[in-house]
């Protein structure tokens, strides 16, 4: 009897310590659920630039935005694939290369004793995220075919602004505030001009991540640029950027650089080839849509055959910005390998031959195409494919791929002496001139199946 009672005894006192534990638990919890949020740090390790650390606050929230994270299916170098198989990075990861460089920059100009505050800082890095969100599939291919009269930039800085409405909605108004300057910047609306500078000159963080990334990519070292040591070299000048006369010579390398990498990699006559390619099944899609025949897509991709779609659709039309969000490139890959068995004999070749990587082959032409010449060839494909003359336009193309290193119309990069002066690269340079900076070559060609 007396054991049976030192059992219960010893259940009773388990009892009461499993309710006092449970007691000072719920305790706990609550007390940390009534402490303030700690920031999130978030990092993203890039191959080019290493670790790149996500704030907290608004630039992570505009992260995780659908038209940002849209991106993520674009590829930065569109067809260029095609050539440099290790092509394959996304324009978000561009953007999100050009905030860590912009940051950078911010930095090093605080320490020069340049005025930036936290909130411009802010705004600069979401400017610098954002300026490329308005890029449909494959580069600029949209802009010659899918839609007309608008551009990548405007469609940007429309999404911006939806972007901004949306955090109206849902998020704190010094967000929308924050984002709000971010498009003043954008703009070049702000009157810190250097500002706008970093996002849009000669020599900008966008330029300067983007020769980086492609040419990592690539394998193409001469595209390569010492971004770290230019960005050391930056200041501030009666408002405008310049670079320190000690970082002339990486400045004349990214000069170099960059009009290599044009010739090398952006118009390397295969990647042309590519994109004229595509541009003429898009051509050919939306003029069987314009017949009302009936043709494979998504939704999206429809939407854009089937309309004409303009700068007043996408600025008084919700629909054209929700349809364009939704496109990315792997709508128009899978529309062209379903429109391989079109019934459309043109369509259906053109598909065949970019699927299966036979592209256009490139010739330089001395001068354009007479209309005998022009004549002739229509001849030729309407023959050997079995088409009509009118159709078998589609089956070449005159294209003319032309590039500039230095604009002397836009605004120079100036460097800053230690007298104070500030010249134009051009003068302050003993190796490179404005002739040839600003010489810009051109090359014109026939791009034909053979």
């Amino acid at each position: 009897m007396q054991e049976f009672s030192h059992k219960v005894d010893f259940s009773n006192r388990f009892v009461c310590v499993c309710v006092i534990f449970v007691v000072i638990l719920h305790s706990f919890y609550s007390f940390l659920l009534r402490l303030p949020m700690l920031p999130t740090r978030k990092i993203i390790n890039d191959p080019v630039f290493g670790f790149l650390n996500i704030p907290d606050g608004v630039l992570y929230q505009v992260l995780q935005h659908p038209y940002l994270q849209r991106l993520t299916r674009i590829r930065q170098l569109g067809l260029s694939f095609f050539v440099y198989p290790g092509a394959m990075h996304t324009r978000l990861l561009h953007s999100l290369g050009a905030m860590h460089l912009m940051q950078e920059a911010i930095n090093v100009l605080r320490q020069k004793k340049i005025t930036i505050t936290d909130n411009e800082a802010t705004a600069a890095m979401l400017a610098i995220l954002l300026h490329d969100i308005g890029h449909g599939p494959f580069s600029h291919v949209m802009e010659h075919t899918l839609v007309s009269g608008i551009t990548h930039e405007d469609i940007s800085l429309i999404m911006m602004k939806q972007i901004r409405e949306d955090l109206q909605q849902t998020a704190s108004p010094d967000y929308v505030q924050l984002l709000d300057l971010a498009i003043s910047i954008f703009k070049d609306e702000y009157d810190k001009h250097f500002l706008h500078q970093l996002i849009s000159s000669q020599l900008d963080v966008d330029r300067l991540d983007y020769l980086c990334r492609d040419s990592f990519f690539c394998g193409v070292t001469e595209g390569s640029v010492a971004s770290a040591r230019i960005l050391k070299m930056i200041n501030v000048v009666d408002n405008h950027l310049v670079v320190e006369a000690k970082g002339i010579y990486s400045v004349e390398k990214f000069l170099v650089a960059r009009r290599l990498m044009y010739w090398q990699v952006y118009l390397h006559h295969t990647s042309v080839a590519a994109e004229q390619l595509l541009i003429k099944i898009l051509e050919r899609a939306k003029q069987l849509a314009s017949q009302g025949v009936a043709l494979f897509g998504a939704p999206a991709l429809q939407f854009f055959l089937y309309n004409q779609i303009t700068t007043e659709e996408f600025t008084n039309n919700p629909n054209a910005l929700h349809q364009y969000a939704l496109l990315d490139d792997s709508d128009l890959l899978s529309a062209i390998k379903v429109w391989m068995k079109s019934e459309d004999k043109v369509l259906g070749l053109l598909c065949q031959h970019f699927t299966n990587r036979q592209l256009f082959k490139g010739k330089i032409l001395e001068h354009p195409l007479t209309q005998a010449e022009h004549e002739a060839l229509c001849t030729h494909y309407a023959t050997l494919f079995g088409v009509t003359n009118e159709e078998a336009q589609y089956f070449f193309v005159e294209h003319i791929s032309t590039s500039n290193t230095y604009s002397e119309k836009g605004e120079s990069i100036g460097i800053l002496f230690k007298d104070g002066s500030v010249r134009d690269i051009a003068d302050a340079s003993d190796m490179l001139n404005m002739e040839t900076l600003t010489f810009k070559p051109q090359k014109r060609y026939i791009f034909m199946f053979q």
